[in-house]
């Protein structure tokens, strides 16, 4: 049987070209394309597919990849962004996506990386004129905790205000900060932050 593949929603060339080649392969299956977030929250839930495509600039923030990957564990993520650096392909991959592509990766790499997420296998990003490292530094994945804490601070708030949400001390925060930005392989708050 055919992996099944669910598209989030893309640019419109690029959506084209991601399903003219998955239906080019016989082994691979289109279940639904142009998906919004919240109708791709639906089609996971009701059709469970292998694999689901993510456009990382259409994600209100990378955190939504850690809790799709919580809702829907059987369904792997290849997250589609362009020219991600380091620490974005990282946070994502630490967040729970299989890979996380370039989006001007040759169309063989990215039948590829559906491939082996679909097998569960992890596709970890190739070193390429400085923008994309290996994995993680440590390769630890963040706790719960920690990922609340990315989520608040790529909302720019302080740590004082972070603190106040969770109901914990500042020093905790700073704490959870760095081993955020450790485990992200990232120095600064800067580098955490979405690109708009």
């Amino acid at each position: 049987m055919p992996a099944t593949v669910a598209l989030a929603r893309f640019e419109d060339l690029i959506a084209r070209g991601l399903v003219a080649l998955i239906d080019e392969d016989p082994n691979l299956e289109v279940v639904a394309s142009d998906l919004d977030a919240a109708r791709l929250r639906t089609l996971l839930e009701r059709r469970r597919p292998d694999v689901a495509l993510l456009n990382y600039g259409s994600l209100r923030t990378p955190f939504e990849v850690h809790e799709l990957h919580v809702a829907h564990p059987d369904t792997r993520l290849v997250v589609l962004a362009s020219r991600p650096t380091a620490a974005e392909a990282n946070q994502v991959l630490t967040f729970g996506a299989t890979a996380c592509l370039s989006k001007d990766t040759q169309a063989r790499d990215v039948l590829n990386a559906i491939h082996l997420a679909s097998r569960g296998l992890q596709v970890l990003p190739r070193a390429r004129d400085g923008m994309l490292g290996g994995p993680p530094s440590g390769a630890e994945p963040l706790t719960a905790r920690e990922a609340e804490v990315l989520a608040l601070l790529q909302e720019g708030r302080s740590n004082a205000e972070i603190a106040l949400a969770l109901q914990v001390g500042v020093e905790t925060v700073r704490t959870h900060a760095r081993n955020i930005f450790r485990k992200l392989g990232v120095t600064s708050h800067r580098e955490l932050t979405r690109p708009a």
